[in-house]
Formats: structure tokens, C-alpha cells, sequence
């Protein structure tokens, strides 16, 4: 790293903390490092933040941050970031093992370009030697001791199984051994803690009795004076544990599977269409802002972008969980990644590379699976106890057999004291919710429901009212013309035409709408002159030589013309929620125009089904109360409705209804939403807004529709379900496998758990909890 970065980002582990200001090197702000608590260790660097939300940003990405010559910006596999799915703050360049818990590291973001796994190739390899030997390791030792059968002398049979179990044990075993004196060495007791410990003291008792038996007093020998040992104990554990390595492995790599199928959505190339009309490929990389690309039938969209030419219909479902294909014409937005149906399209790019929406998508779901669900809490309270109190009940056990148990008593202490160490498995344990919230986020984000971080997951099964802005949210937000009323005197072409031919000196959504709707009834429009806007009242000019004005029933009191007329049928048109505009030509009336934001078609049936979940729906407007009560009636299933609200008074409404002790869901889509998004317990995106509402919230639902909410709490009731069930069966494997390890059940029934099948059921129980969480991908959202 640079002098001038770790100057102005960071501090070394050995600088003096607290004497020297630095700076955030996310939002850039000074940070006293010695009262920050917001740190981030990156190799031999601690970096400081000014707040949690910036260093968990850092954490995300660091490369993105750094200088682009520092290691961690590195390009290409080896300056992949690697981290830990138990504990997200661990990250590394380059594999390796986490320090707390011991697992593989793993890439935070997986990528297409991924080899294959470094640790999963070395523990195959491992495996499969240790495999080889341990099985006629287990038939000599197995064989003698079930069927009578020995085919060599009992010494040579010993010599033998050394020479076997060594092997398996020193160079199989070796990372197990590694990790255990890690975790030792940083007090961090782990999984690999108590196999280290049982596979060493099987091993080494069995190394001690075959040198010099001796050694060893009465209390350890059989009726027939021989000192037992453990070689196929210690060999088949470490074989059975390297087996869960592999499946656990194999297993942890099938929960990116969900990203890597979203990056291998996007095209390898673009069509560009160049200025003297030839077209050409070329690969994506090249593709820059303001490119016209072609895209012929059938293939997908090669950035974001904005459609020039061509009409056709193309498949979203990839972003939006839904099936239906959308109409495209000039003008229409579309989005990388997605099938282009029958048409050919000539778009322009907006945006490329890192800034596409797929790619946003990709981060954010690789940012919210690395993050820790409020559930977890108790988890980790319980794993912070978990190998102390196993070492102390193995401790416990070799003393109560010792003292009290039958012939050799000392023999079935160890025997007992191990079965005890390996059968624990911390690992489950802290495995149950994260390898549920990377499945959940991944199925989620193949349905449109792209979730921030887990907290949020979480949150949403328990969200009890939910607040909806109005357009764009429940509304298309693209006004669009729904009928034309002409005065007595006129006929409806001539005042749209009159109207449309005006409003189109005006950049309003609204005369937008009115232009559109006329080009779209095939009304030709002539030129205006002297055109002029007036605020909060409508607009005025000329058209072929007659003054007219356009606008709300006060405009027209202003150009004195009287409106009387045709009232009634405007209070009605409003009442049904359509924004109505008096027409005014030469000094008098001339018509009506009615311009209505449409529904949304799924608003009503997820409004329907969010209500018998027993969600309250509260709609939040700044429109006129009339315009909402009409709108609401059009869904069915509103609770409330609140209008006439400023921007800034979305944030207080969200706070009002957190005080009544309503857990608050916001959900909209304008950049006057981000403050009530941030405010509200989960905040809910449209993904068809603004940037600035999607950073604010917590979900972000990539159709921008409604029943994108219903689709999330599905998936956040599923993601719970899933946590509780693999959190019951790993306090549940613990709770008794433990005591049937130290032999509690022998008084009674007389079994003792062998070692070796305590070996096989505490790997088992890891890939137990991993199988349990991959079920998540074939949920029904």
C-alpha cells in the first residue's frame, strides 16, 4: 500500500491510535481512531470508519475503495477476496482458512471465471489416500474383534495398523491438526479444536502402547494382558471427517449458485450498429454509454439501454419473477440480460458494465448473503461456550469411567473422553443461518425480490402495516389520456387537438400524456406560439391564430372564462380519480380533458393476499384526497388512506405509525420516498425509481410491482422456517449426542457410541444443515 493511502485511509496495527486524525475512506469524514469502534482489519491494515454502515460497505468490496495498486485491487483470481460464511467480517486476498472458526474461505462474490476450488481439490486428494488405507485398517482391527478372524499374529497386526493409520492420520489429518493449533494459539476453540484433540490423543495412545506397552498400568490392559489401541479409531475419524469436508464443500458451493446463474445471463458480445450503417460484434467489454447496439430475435439485451428503433416484445421474468412478456417501442427502457421476443430493436446504451442492473443485482446479493440475521444471535452466544463446555464434559467423562468403570476402566475413559470430543459439532451450529440466508437471498433474487441484508429478511416475516406511495408504487406513474369532453359548440378532436398542440411546449408528465394520447388517435398537430407557463395553474399561448388556455378551474378564472358549465363532469371525473384540465379557445370554454395514472393490473389481487396475511395497508400520497379514495377504491383492500402529504411529511407519518407499535413496511419509488424508506423498519424499493430510493431501502423489488411484496414475505417466511428447523436439529444433535457419547445411556441399556460412528455423525450433521438450506432453492415465492 502507498504512504499517501495508508496516510489519509488508514492507520498500521502499530501506529500510535488516537494521536493522529484519519480519514473514512468511504464518505471521506475525519475519524479519531482511538474512539471509532468501527474497524476493519484487511491483511497487516486496520482501516476506520465513522460509522457501522461504512465500514460494512468496505467490508463488501474493499477492492473498490482501495488504490488500484494495492493487493486487494489486484485483478483476476488472485486478488479475489475470500471470505468466511460463518463469519463475513474475515476477508482475505486469496484462499484459505477462516481464524475463528477454521472453515474454507470462500470468493464473496462468485464469479463465472471461478476454478475449481483449491481446499475442495486438496481434501479430495486427502480423502481418497486416506480411504484406500483405512479400509483394510478397518477390516484387520474390525475383523478381529467381531468375527474372531486374525490372519496375522496380534503384534504384527498392531505394526501393521500403525503402519496404515499413520499416514491418514499425520498427512490426512494435517489440516485438522493445523487448524486446531490455530485455533489454540488465537483462543478461537473451534470444530477442529475437539477433532484435533480426539484424533491426537487416539493416535498417540495407540503410538505409545504399540512402542513401549509397558508403560501402561493394569487399569488400561484387556483380560488377556494386552494394551488396546485405537489406530482404526483414529483413522477412520479423520477419513469420515475429511468425507464431510468434501460433501460440505461441494455442498457451500451450490449456494452461489444463484449468482452465477445471473452472470451467466449476460450476452458475451454486442452488436454494434456504426454511423455508415455496417453492423459488427464485438465483445461486451468494449461497449460504451451512447453505443447503438442491434439486438435481433431471440437474443438477450447486452447492456441497459433505451430503445431507438424496432418493436417487440421481450421476456423480464430474470429480473421480475413475472412470465408475461413486455411490449417495447421507441422510447421503452430495457434491461441487460432479458430475451428479446420477435422483433428486431435498435437500442442505445445507458448503462454498462458495473452500472448495469444486472450487476447492481449481483452485488447486492452478494452483499446480503455475507450478512448476519438478528437470529444468529443466539447461535453465537451458544457457540462461544460450545467447545469449552465439550472439553470440560470429555474431562468429566474420562474421570467418571476412570474411577468407576468396568475392565479396562482407563481404556474405556479414553474411548469415551473421544467419542465425546468428535461427536460436537460447533459447525451445524453456526452454520444453520447463514447457509439459510445465502440460499434465500439467491431464490430471491431469481423472483425479483433483491433483499439488502439479512436483518431485513428477517424483519419482513414479522412487518404487521404496510405503507404505499401512490405512483409508481401502485400506479404505473405514466399518466396516460382516458377520455376528451367537448363544450357545446365543439367536438372532441378539435379540443385535443387545440390542447395537445399547446401542451406540447411543455415538459409536465401530464402534457405528456395529452400529446401522446392525441399522436396515438391519429390527430395531427399544428405549431404554437407565444407559449407560457403559469405555476400551479396550467399553461397558455396560441394556436392558428386563437388564443388558448389549458389548466385547472382557477386558470380559467384567471383568463376569465367561465367553467360553470362543465363542473359537474369534471367533480365527476375527479371523483373517479382522473386529473381533469379545462380547455379554453378564443375566451370561452371549449372542453375538458381527462388524464388518469392506471393501476397497476397485480395491485388488487396483492393487496387481496397481503391483507389475509393480516397486513394492514395504508396508501401515502401528496395527490388530493378525492384522487386517492378513487384509487383505493380501484384496488379494494386499502385501510387508510392519507393525501395532501408534503414529501417531507412521509417520514413523519412512518415514525407515527412505529410509535403505535406497528412493525412498518414503506414501500415506493421516488427520490421524495428515501427519507420514509430509511425510516420505516423495512423499506421496500421499486426497482422501476430512482437510485437514490433503492440505496435507502432494504428490499428492492426489480419489477417495481406490488406483488413482489407478497413474494417477500414468502421468502422471508421460508428463509425463518428454514433457520429454525436447522438451529432445532443442531441444538437437538448436540443435546444428545453429547451425553450418549460419554456413555450416559450404558448404566441402563449398556451401549457405548464408538468413536468412529460419532465421527461419521458429527461430519454428517454439517452436511445435514447445508442439505436442509439448499431446499430453499425449489420454494414456491
Amino acid at each position: 500500500m502507498s504512504q499517501s493511502h495508508e496516510a489519509h485511509h488508514c492507520l498500521h496495527e502499530g501506529s500510535a491510535a488516537g494521536t493522529a486524525i484519519v480519514k473514512d475512506p468511504i464518505c471521506g469524514m475525519d475519524v479519531d481512531p482511538s474512539r471509532s469502534p468501527h474497524q476493519f482489519d484487511l491483511g497487516d491494515t486496520r482501516h476506520h470508519f465513522c460509522s457501522a454502515r461504512c465500514r460494512d460497505k468496505f467490508a463488501a468490496d474493499p477492492a473498490k475503495y482501495l488504490n488500484p495498486g494495492s493487493p486487494a485491487a489486484v485483478e483476476g483470481p488472485e486478488g479475489t477476496i475470500w471470505t468466511c460464511p460463518m463469519h463475513p467480517e474475515i476477508r482475505q486476498v486469496g484462499p484459505g482458512s477462516c481464524p475463528i472458526c477454521g472453515m474454507a474461505l470462500e470468493p464473496a462474490e462468485p464469479s463465472l471465471e471461478e476454478g475449481p476450488n483449491p481446499e475442495l481439490v486438496d481434501m479430495s486428494r486427502r480423502f481418497r489416500l486416506s480411504a484406500v488405507l483405512s479400509l483394510p485398517l478397518l477390516v484387520l482391527a474390525m475383523g478381529g474383534d467381531l468375527l474372531g478372524w486374525h490372519p496375522l499374529p496380534m503384534r504384527t497386526t498392531v505394526w501393521v495398523q500403525l503402519a496404515l493409520a499413520t499416514p491418514v492420520v499425520l498427512w490426512g489429518g494435517l489440516p485438522f491438526f493445523e487448524r486446531g493449533w490455530a485455533s489454540l494459539k488465537t483462543r478461537n476453540l473451534n470444530m477442529f479444536t475437539l477433532i484435533a484433540l480426539g484424533v491426537g490423543v487416539a493416535y498417540g495412545y495407540s503410538l505409545v502402547a504399540t512402542l513401549a506397552p509397558g508403560l501402561f498400568p493394569p487399569a488400561f490392559r484387556t483380560m488377556g494382558g494386552q494394551v488396546p489401541v485405537y489406530f482404526e479409531a483414529a483413522a477412520i475419524i479423520t477419513t469420515l471427517v475429511l468425507l464431510g469436508q468434501v460433501l460440505e464443500l461441494r455442498a457451500r458451493s451450490a449456494t452461489g449458485r444463484a449468482i452465477r446463474a445471473l452472470l451467466g445471463l449476460a450476452p458475451k458480445t454486442a452488436r454494434i450498429a456504426r454511423d455508415d450503417g455496417s453492423e459488427d460484434d464485438i465483445p461486451l467489454e468494449q461497449v460504451h454509454i451512447g453505443d447503438r447496439l442491434r439486438v435481433r430475435p431471440g437474443e438477450r439485451m447486452p447492456v441497459d439501454g433505451i430503445v431507438l428503433e424496432g418493436r417487440s416484445s421481450v421476456d423480464e421474468s430474470m429480473i421480475s419473477g413475472e412470465p408475461v412478456p413486455v411490449e417495447k417501442a421507441s422510447g421503452a427502457t430495457v434491461t441487460g440480460a432479458t430475451v428479446n421476443g420477435t422483433g428486431s430493436l435498435l437500442i442505445r446504451a445507458e448503462r454498462v458494465g458495473r452500472d448495469t442492473m444486472l450487476a447492481q443485482i449481483v452485488r447486492m446479493v452478494a452483499e446480503a448473503q455475507r450478512s448476519r440475521a438478528p437470529i444468529q444471535a443466539l447461535a453465537d452466544k451458544v457457540s462461544a461456550w460450545f467447545v469449552p463446555a465439550v472439553i470440560a464434559i470429555a474431562v468429566a467423562a474420562f474421570a467418571v469411567w476412570a474411577i468407576w468403570g468396568p475392565d479396562p476402566a482407563l481404556s474405556h475413559a479414553l474411548v469415551n473422553a473421544v467419542a465425546v470430543l468428535i461427536i460436537a459439532c460447533p459447525c451445524a451450529l453456526g452454520l444453520a443461518t447463514p447457509m439459510s440466508v445465502m440460499v434465500g437471498t439467491g431464490r430471491g433474487a431469481g423472483a425479483g425480490v433483491l433483499v439488502k441484508d439479512a436483518e431485513a429478511l428477517e424483519l419482513m416475516e414479522k412487518i404487521d402495516t404496510l405503507v404505499v406511495d401512490k405512483t409508481g408504487t401502485l400506479t404505473l406513474g405514466k399518466p396516460r389520456l382516458v377520455g376528451v369532453t367537448a363544450a357545446q359548440g365543439m367536438d372532441e378532436a378539435q379540443v385535443l387537438r387545440l390542447g395537445a398542440a399547446l401542451e406540447r411546449g411543455s415538459e409536465h408528465p401530464l402534457a405528456e400524456a395529452i400529446v401522446d394520447g392525441a399522436i396515438e388517435r391519429g390527430i395531427a398537430l399544428p405549431e404554437s406560439r407565444d407559449f407560457a407557463s403559469h405555476t400551479g395553474l396550467g399553461v397558455s399561448g396560441s394556436v392558428e391564430g386563437k388564443a388558448v388556455v389549458l389548466g385547472n378551474r382557477a386558470m380559467m378564472e384567471k383568463a376569465a372564462i367561465d367553467p360553470s358549465s362543465l363542473s359537474a363532469a369534471a367533480d365527476a371525473m375527479q371523483a373517479e380519480g382522473q386529473g381533469v384540465m379545462y380547455v379554453g379557445v378564443g375566451g370561452r370554454l371549449a372542453g375538458l380533458i381527462a388524464v388518469a395514472d392506471p393501476v397497476k393490473e397485480s395491485a388488487a389481487g396483492a393487496a387481496a393476499a397481503l391483507r389475509r396475511e393480516g397486513v394492514r395497508l395504508v396508501m401515502l400520497t401528496g395527490d388530493d384526497r378525492r384522487t386517492a379514495e378513487a384509487v383505493a377504491r380501484r384496488i379494494g383492500g386499502i385501510d387508510e388512506v392519507i393525501a395532501d402529504v408534503l414529501p417531507d411529511q412521509k417520514q413523519a407519518v412512518i415514525e407515527r405509525l412505529r410509535g403505535e407499535s406497528r412493525r412498518v413496511a414503506m414501500a415506493g419509488d421516488g427520490i421524495n420516498d428515501a427519507p420514509a424508506l430509511a425510516a420505516a423498519d423495512v423499506g421496500i424499493a421499486m426497482g422501476t425509481g430512482t437510485d437514490v430510493a433503492m440505496e435507502s431501502a432494504a428490499v428492492t423489488l426489480v419489477g417495481g410491482d406490488l406483488a413482489g411484496i407478497v413474494r417477500a414475505r414468502r421468502l422471508s417466511r421460508a428463509v425463518l422456517r428454514n433457520i429454525r428447523e436447522n438451529l432445532f436439529f443442531s441444538f437437538v444433535f448436540n443435546a444428545a449426542g453429547v451425553p450418549i457419547a460419554a456413555g450416559l445411556l450404558y448404566p441402563a441399556f449398556g451401549w457405548l457410541l464408538n468413536p468412529m460412528i460419532a465421527g461419521a455423525a458429527m461430519s454428517f450433521s454439517s452436511v445435514a444443515v447445508i442439505g436442509n438450506s439448499l431446499r430453499l432453492r425449489a420454494s414456491r415465492l
